[in-house]
């Protein structure tokens, strides 16, 4: 149902979770579900989408290299709604006023959606960095602005104006997609809360295997080689080091990845399946990976406090020392994986 008694004859959905959580697609996902009446918390929701991974992703067109520690965008919730057995809807086209139809006959009917967008131009956003990836739930409108629940960095609950939504639905470039609005159906909410424990196990196997054997050498543990082997060079790499340097530790660290490079996420989504595992082997397993995970954690902090320092040292140094601390990450992250690859046999 929506409650149109707001002031200024908005459109509100009803019960609506609107706190943010520190990942945007996780954040949209609990409010999704939540309404539907399934409450997961975010390291669930991102640990059962097999959210974790890496790639090193550098090209002419990039000012800076990119180092990202997640699946790319909307997989996550893709793999959730598989692994949940609930149903996604999803509806893409290149027209703004169809996008935007779609948009209010969701919200009109009480369903609350998820958009991708980019980041840029929502007004309310406090990074000005393009990032066509980013998703976000809408709850309601009202005749100049979109409600929305975004991270709690960024607010939580928001509003952005018609028009910068529209400019943000319709942006093109790498992790763009065509004004792409989804829901999900819950379906039977038992069911449903009885698949998340046997879930478990799959998810967290299925994530190891491809983290083990990744298909191109920027991605997983190949991928973390890969950086390392640049970072020594990302001084003569940027065009401004004291400026772009820490901009890529603070893609790491703050950028709606939970610290760590999503490790913190997937470390406490180790931790809470401890308590829903019944065999010892399993939870034996999870233990060790989970211990393994909070140290790669622990380094990519590191990491990213030396790319930052070599912005203001520019000092070699700083970078050779990164590159050190990578490989120690893709020794730790391999041994972790190979861990959790064994829950399936287990």
């Amino acid at each position: 149902m929506t409650d149109e008694t707001v002031p200024g004859g908005a459109v509100v959905v009803e019960g609506v979770p609107l706190e943010g959580g520190v990942h945007c697609e996780t954040t949209t996902a609990g409010v999704l579900l939540g309404h539907a009446g399934l409450s997961l918390s975010e390291p669930l929701l991102f640990g059962l989408a097999g959210g974790l991974s890496f790639v090193y992703w550098d090209s002419k067109r990039q000012d800076v290299p990119f180092l990202g520690g997640r699946v790319k965008p909307f997989l996550l919730t893709q793999n959730l709604a598989a692994r949940l057995g609930v149903t996604l809807r999803v509806q893409e086209t290149a027209s703004a006023r169809k996008a935007w139809d779609e948009v209010r006959a969701s919200i009109d009917e009480g369903v609350p959606v998820g958009l991708q967008l980019d980041s840029h131009d929502l007004e309310y956003f406090s990074s000005r960095v393009h990032f066509a990836g980013h998703i976000v739930a809408l709850y309601g409108y009202d005749a100049a602005e979109a409600y929305l629940v975004d991270t709690a960095q960024q607010g939580g609950a928001v509003r952005t104006s018609l028009d910068s939504l529209a400019r943000a639905r319709a942006a093109r470039g790498p992790m763009s997609a065509r004004h792409r609005m989804f829901s999900i159906d819950l379906g039977d909410r038992d069911e449903v809360g009885d698949r998340v424990a046997s879930a478990i196990v799959p998810a967290i196997a299925d994530c190891a295997a491809e983290f083990l054997d990744p298909p191109i050498a920027n991605v997983g543990h190949r991928g973390i080689r890969t950086a390392a082997r640049r970072a020594p060079t990302w001084l003569d790499r940027v065009a401004d080091p004291g400026r772009d340097l820490p901009r890529m530790s603070m893609m790491m660290e703050r950028a709606g990845t939970g610290g760590a490079l999503f490790r913190n996420l997937y470390r406490d989504f180790l931790t809470e399946c401890l308590d829903r595992l019944e065999k010892p082997a399993l939870a034996d397993a999870v233990e060790r990976g989970r211990d393994l995970v909070a140290r790669s954690a622990e380094l990519w902090a590191t990491t990213a406090h030396l790319i930052d320092r070599a912005g203001t040292t520019l000092a070699r140094e700083d970078l050779a020392e990164a590159a050190a601390t990578l490989d120690r990450i893709a020794d730790v992250e391999t041994e972790a994986m190979t861990v959790l690859s064994t829950l399936r046999r287990a």
